[in-house]
């Protein structure tokens, strides 16, 4: 019996997730050996080669979309955990609070500046600055015993309220009457020692990448001493070594439109979308007398057009309308993933993806060494 061959329509038809008015259908990818009768699944490095695209939509310094179309959704999904995860950035670890006469607790503060995001250096930061070893305790090893100029960053915070002189006591605004009124991040000062001065100096020095970040409210006489030591670390110790905020995916939407929709019912269709998803187009004479298109005797009046799918979001409300019942089809592609990475300020955005690739490189040679070695064991 001759192989099937299924037709190129039918084979793209598979890679859609039905979106229906209170269902989700053909979730999961059925493409794979033994499935389809006659046809070969089996994975091929030339034919993914083939496939696989990547597209950038915009790439700013600290933003960045992008899509990776013909991948399976557990690989695009270990990019994403790998980028929250696994991408190792600067943090405070330690805070020593030397006074804090503030309505902050020593504590409360300690949590505020251990969520400050750092920026320096990028070969300072990836190459000289190395992962730091806490201290053994049964080995007699004490808290900073383990501290040098290659894996720790001495910050400093010392700041104090103080009233303006000239001004009336009977002014209300604090930032016309103190000095100091609020701390800032900007007032986090590096303390560069050992060979860190040849590293992070000039416009490679260690500073916050945000330098508004509000730490505190201070009011006359108040003042805050503390010292902080900075480490390199991952999100999976804790969420303030995530080098991003949000790193997420979303598949691409589709939107077909299987009848003609026209004139108020048009109009009324491109409002059921996000802006920019769905255009008005006028009827031309040519699609007004072709007979069976629908158009016939519409020539000149508005008709709703799909325009950019990728703006819509999918909340489904055109298939609430009686009117637009049998004549609106909505999915997601299910191998095009739509990533969006903004960068906290220490790591460029797009290089955050691609230091995901590293690292699941080195988990796959990790992994095939171990195959590798088992039949020894």
């Amino acid at each position: 019996m001759a192989p099937h061959q299924p037709s190129q329509e039918y084979l793209d038809s598979r890679r859609i997730i039905g979106i229906n008015t209170e269902t989700v259908t053909d979730i999961s990818s059925i493409d794979y050996p033994g499935h389809w009768t006659g046809e070969d699944h089996s994975w091929d490095i030339s034919k993914f080669r083939d496939n696989f695209q990547v597209k950038f939509h915009y790439n700013n310094l600290n933003d960045a979309s992008f899509s990776l179309i013909g991948i399976d959704a557990s690989i695009a999904n270990a990019f994403r955990r790998i980028l929250i995860a696994e991408i190792p950035s600067l943090a405070i670890e330690n805070v020593f609070v030397y006074n804090n006469t503030s309505v902050i607790q020593d504590e409360v503060l300690a949590q505020r500046l251990g969520l400050v995001p750092f920026k320096g250096g990028k070969s300072g930061l990836l190459d000289f600055l190395k992962w730091r070893q806490a201290p053994d305790p049964e080995k007699g090893e004490e808290a900073g015993s383990t501290n040098f100029d290659y894996n720790t960053v001495v910050l400093s915070l010392q700041i104090e309220c103080t009233r303006k002189e000239g001004v009336s006591r009977s002014e209300t605004d604090p930032f016309k009457a103190y000095n100091h009124a609020h701390v800032y991040a900007k007032d986090i000062v590096f303390k560069p020692f050992g060979r860190q001065g040849e590293h992070f100096s000039g416009k490679d020095a260690i500073v916050t990448t945000n330098p508004d970040i509000l730490i505190a409210k201070l009011r006359h006489g108040q003042c805050i001493d503390v010292e902080m030591h900075a480490i390199k670390g991952i999100g999976s110790d804790h969420a303030k070594f995530s080098p991003v905020a949000p790193a997420s995916y979303r598949l691409l939407p589709t939107i077909t439109i299987l009848k003609p929709i026209i004139g108020k019912d048009a109009e009324k269709f491109q409002k059921c979308f996000p802006e920019g998803v769905i255009g008005l187009e006028a009827v031309t004479k040519k699609e007004a007398s072709q007979e069976g298109s629908g158009y016939e005797g519409h020539d000149g009046e508005m008709k709703a057009v799909v325009v950019d799918p990728m703006k819509d979001t999918v909340s489904r409300e055109c298939l609430r309308h009686e009117e637009f019942k049998d004549k609106v089809k909505l999915g997601r592609v299910r191998d095009h993933f739509i990533f969006g990475i903004e960068s906290v300020g220490q790591w460029d955005s797009d290089e955050l993806f691609l230091e995901s690739v590293k690292v699941l490189r080195t988990k796959c040679e990790a992994l095939k060494k171990s195959l590798t070695s088992m039949p020894n064991n």
